[in-house]
Formats: structure tokens, C-alpha cells, sequence
């Protein structure tokens, strides 16, 4: 099976009862919400137990999700709020390192090239981490889920103009905090 009319044919069969049906969109959605609630959170034990509650919480409101083909939007509205959520229970942010953030490090690159990226991977979630969680979720959907302003609005349910508008004043607010710490503009667009 692949794609969106797969996963809506899934959906059907799991809203007819169909338990086993429910364990295939599991395998299929699991690693996609595992990486946007790590990028989100930069914890990997919160990432699980939100992806965990992610696939709970949807089977339990699987009946309401009228239209199977948004099943997308949806599943990731319900991870990003469980991650803001998470984010108000704890009372915190998470500044935890990291030694790779980003899925497409190069092998072939010198050892300094790979320690310069890791510590610009490094400085980058960082300041992606000062953000406010609305500015900081639409970032993360774009920049690294690859999704559309529009699908980035379904998700959120907020007008597209305001997702652009949090994309924009998220990307100047880290920009702004990569200048305060010194680091060169020339470095942030050196690959």
C-alpha cells in the first residue's frame, strides 16, 4: 500500500472495526510523527511517549475524522498539540545538545566540515528553541517536514497568511539570536 488513498482506504476499515487495519497506519505514520515531535521537543524519550499518545488519541477519535483524506493534517494537529502540551506540563524548554540534527549529513565531508555542521546543527536548534511555540511549530513543519504554507494552515487550522507571517518573524527572530551570539552570517550559509 502507498500514498493518501491507501491510508484513507486504512481509515475506513479502522472506523468499521478493523483493529489490524489501524496497526498498518501506525507503520506507516510512526517515523514521521517520531521526527516532528523530536524536532519539536529535542528529547527523545518525549518524542516516543507523544507518538505513543499521538496513535492512541487518534485511534480513540478515528470515528470523527469525516474525511479520510485529510488524515495528514489531522494526525499532525493532534502530535503538535500534545507537544504543546507537553511543553506546558513540563514549565520548560528544552536546550539539550545534540551532535546531528539535521537527516542529511554528508559523509563525505572532512572531519572539520562535520564538526562545523554539528555545531552549527547545534546553534541552529537552539536558537530554533528560543522561538515561541506557534513560531517554532510552523519553522519545524516547513524547514525540515517540507510541508506547504497551505498544508502547514490545514494543520494548524489558522489562516495562511498568519503561518507565513509566524514563518517569517520565527526565521528573523533566530537569525537575530545567531547574530547576538556572534555567529557570522557567512558561516549560516556556508554548507
Amino acid at each position: 500500500m502507498n500514498g493518501i488513498d491507501d491510508t484513507g482506504v486504512l481509515i475506513k476499515r479502522v472506523q468499521n472495526g478493523d483493529l489490524p487495519a489501524f496497526n498498518l497506519i501506525v507503520d506507516q505514520w510512526k517515523d514521521k510523527i517520531h521526527r516532528f515531535a523530536y524536532r519539536f521537543l529535542m528529547d527523545s524519550d518525549d518524542a516516543n511517549e507523544i507518538t505513543q499518545k499521538t496513535f492512541i488519541k487518534a485511534y480513540q477519535k478515528i470515528d470523527t475524522l469525516d474525511e479520510p483524506g485529510k488524515f495528514s493534517p489531522w494526525l499532525y494537529r493532534v502530535a503538535n498539540n500534545l507537544c504543546i502540551d507537553e511543553l506546558r506540563r513540563a514549565g520548560r524548554k528544552n536546550f539539550d545538545t545534540i551532535a546531528d540534527w539535521s537527516d542529511h549529513e554528508s559523509e563525505n565531508k572532512s572531519p572539520q566540515k562535520n564538526l562545523e555542521k554539528s555545531e552549527l546543527s547545534e546553534l541552529l536548534q537552539k536558537a530554533l528553541m528560543t522561538l515561541p511555540d506557534e513560531q517554532r511549530v510552523v519553522v519545524v513543519m516547513k524547514q525540515y517536514e517540507g510541508f506547504t504554507f497551505r498544508e502547514i494552515s490545514e494543520i494548524l487550522q489558522q489562516p495562511e497568511n498568519t503561518v507565513k507571517s509566524r514563518m517569517y518573524y520565527g526565521l528573523k527572530s533566530m537569525r537575530n539570536t545567531l547574530t547576538n551570539w556572534n555567529i557570522q552570517t557567512d558561516y549560516l550559509n556556508h554548507e
